[in-house]
């Protein structure tokens, strides 16, 4: 399902080469739970340097990998973590937030009704008028033409068609589905723990 190469071109991996000269701002660390898997996918789970740098001092992580830029007191000359490690482990809730965010995650994106990505609402699949409730399985994803366009309706009355039937998500799958979104920073010390199901290719 996930392509190496087209994560290669959604998300062009930072070479550390860059790495003694690069801005601060742009040293996020990825951040994984205890079992070394990212905290989150979508949206990567990152923290600023400088919480990172905090993160270790009060020994809450362990480094994993570092950039070659490094920061510098009177008392300490300290490499900025690229990758840490929680040491304790969080366990994530089983059900995601219902939110507009999660809401779009969940239908990757993409009108229900037609496929469009752009100008993005939800829709009552049940409209409210005739009893339809805001929950997971009554919303879906809309674009604004196909929602002017059903009105009021059930799909069946406006004769349209759902893609997929609107369900509860668990965080799982979500998660499943952010691994389709790379962000635009993917640093080269990350490869390691991120889109570890690839198939390897030979």
């Amino acid at each position: 399902m996930f392509n190496a190469e087209l994560i290669e071109r959604a998300a062009r991996f930072r070479s550390a080469d860059e790495d003694p000269t690069r801005r601060l701002e742009s040293c996020p660390a990825l951040v994984l739970n205890a079992d070394y898997t990212p905290l989150s996918y979508y949206p990567l789970s990152l923290w600023p340097w400088q919480t990172a740098i905090k993160a270790v001092f009060l020994e809450r992580v362990d480094i994993v990998a570092s950039y070659e830029r490094a920061v510098h007191s009177p008392s300490l000359d300290m490499k900025i973590p690229s990758v840490i490690a929680l040491r304790q482990f969080v366990k994530p809730s089983e059900f995601p937030a219902f939110t507009r965010f999660n809401l779009f995650l969940r239908d990757r994106f993409a009108c229900q009704y037609c496929g469009s990505e752009k100008h993005l609402t939800f829709d009552h699949v049940v409209p409210r008028r005739l009893g339809g409730k805001t929950t997971w399985e009554n919303i879906t994803t809309a674009c604004a033409p196909c929602n002017m366009k059903k009105g009021g309706r059930t799909p069946r009355q406006a004769g349209m068609r759902l893609q997929y039937e609107p369900i509860r998500p668990t965080s799982w799958q979500l998660q499943q589905h952010g691994k389709a979104f790379p962000p635009n920073y993917l640093h080269e010390t990350w490869r390691d723990w991120l889109y570890w199901d690839i198939e390897l290719e030979a």
